[in-house]
């Protein structure tokens, strides 16, 4: 992958009833190319908005992929990923770092109603997990737009062991996003500047009352 190949990562900070999530836009050779923000409501189902939004107010036709921290921010507030690739027009990753058996079981447990149906709907939606291994350590990946293997074959509610392996392309873009560690740089670095943000903010309220 070229150098200058650009990529945003998009992390939350969640604290009480505020979900801030940062996109930062990191080229291949580790350079930060922008930041943006936007903000999610906890508890909510936003936050596939929220991230629409973020894209919009970066404004950046040169972003190649968009590498998302996980697929439910601000608890529950799945993701609709192909929504958002579809309205980025961009392939769009979204990346765990530990085996689960799934969301499913949790929203089941926490929800009732319609809130339970609709999430369960979106996260029911979504492309498989797959495997991915990057500098010794294993990530598990959802694709979109990067020819990955088509419909859900139950591994999106798998543990490790049983989770297939990526595609090459799905691979060749997250390993060329995490040059060291296990977790790809555009997302790590979003991740600090959320917290960051978050801090911020939370001293700034306080101290002026």
């Amino acid at each position: 992958m070229k150098p200058g190949a650009r990529a945003v990562g998009i992390a939350e900070s969640t604290a009480d009833d505020r979900c801030l999530l940062c996109g930062v836009v990191v080229r291949a050779d580790r350079a930060v190319d922008g930041v943006g923000f936007a903000s999610a409501t906890v508890g909510a189902r936003d936050a596939t908005e929220a991230v629409l939004r973020l894209l919009d107010r970066l404004d950046r036709d040169d972003i190649q992929y968009l590498i998302l921290s996980g697929v439910a921010p601000a608890w529950f507030n799945i993701l609709d990923l192909d929504r958002i690739a579809a309205v980025a027009d961009r392939p769009v990753l979204s990346v765990s770092y530990e085996a689960s058996p799934g969301l499913a079981p949790a929203i089941r447990r926490e929800f009732e109603g319609a809130a339970r149906k609709e999430r369960l709907a979106v996260y029911d939606r979504l492309p498989p997990r797959r495997r991915v291994e990057v500098n010794g350590e294993t990530l598990f990946v959802r694709s979109v737009g990067l020819g990955d293997a088509d419909g859900n074959d139950g591994s999106a509610s798998s543990g490790g062991a049983s989770v297939p392996t990526a595609s090459d392309e799905v691979a060749r873009v997250v390993r060329a996003y995490t040059p060291t560690g296990g977790r790809p740089e555009p997302v790590r670095v979003a991740r600090l500047a959320a917290r960051g943000a978050q801090t911020w903010h939370a001293a700034d309220a306080d101290r002026h009352g």
